[in-house]
């Protein structure tokens, strides 16, 4: 006899027939699992270490090049600059023999120009640099030091060859006339200019004494 009270539909319920059994919770369907997807190769680890060590023997190889050609490149300067430092050496000693044979001969014209010129002349230039040189003599009072026959009593001739060939600035020589007379006379300037041009003084000219003038120390 059967329960009257019972509900059918307390007891389990089993899917209708043909129909699957559902496996997510909640009654969701089971989810499919995708498939693992193989990395491609050049993302492998062997294959960048391989490329890693290409990369590294190439810069090793270049680096190498680069050094054996700076090596001989200096290897070829050396010869040349040598050859160079040689050739300039050779001239060098060109140029001093060449020096040391034109001395001789200089010395030798020189001589000979000397000798050409008659003793007495010689004489007349020797004493017209002492008068310079010891007593600041000017141009016209050298000549008449070594014309007069108080004095040196060379020929004219003698006494303007020396003085055509003396190797001085007559204005330095002016200068110093006045200094002299600055310090051991303590000559005004107007008495010094008036010593210097004086016949019966220096004879030197205008232009020379107020040369002298104009640069005597203060």
């Amino acid at each position: 006899m059967s329960n009257p009270y019972a509900n059918p539909n307390h007891g389990p319920q089993l899917p209708p027939q043909g129909q699957p059994h559902p496996a997510g919770p909640f009654g969701q369907p089971p989810q499919e699992t995708a498939p693992k997807q193989k990395k491609p190769f050049y993302k492998r680890w062997w294959f960048i270490a391989i490329a890693v060590l290409v990369v590294l023997g190439a810069a090793m190889n270049m680096g190498d090049g680069s050094d054996t050609d700076t090596t001989a490149s200096l290897a070829g300067d050396v010869p040349a600059a040598e050859a160079e430092a040689a050739t300039g050496r050779d001239e060098a000693t060109m140029v001093e023999a060449d020096a040391e044979e034109a001395a001789p001969q200089e010395t030798e014209r020189e001589t000979t120009a000397s000798e050409s010129v008659p003793r007495e002349y010689r004489n007349a230039l020797s004493k017209a640099e002492t008068y310079v040189e010891m007593f600041h003599m000017s141009e016209r009072r050298v000549y008449d030091q070594l014309t007069s026959e108080y004095g040196e009593n060379f020929a004219p001739e003698a006494a303007q060859y020396a003085i055509d060939n003396l190797d001085v600035d007559w204005n330095e020589v002016a200068l110093e006339s006045a200094k002299s007379y600055q310090d051991t006379m303590a000559m005004s300037r107007d008495a010094i200019y008036d010593q210097l041009v004086s016949d019966y003084g220096e004879k030197f000219t205008p232009e020379q004494a107020q040369y002298a003038v104009d640069n005597l120390p203060e």
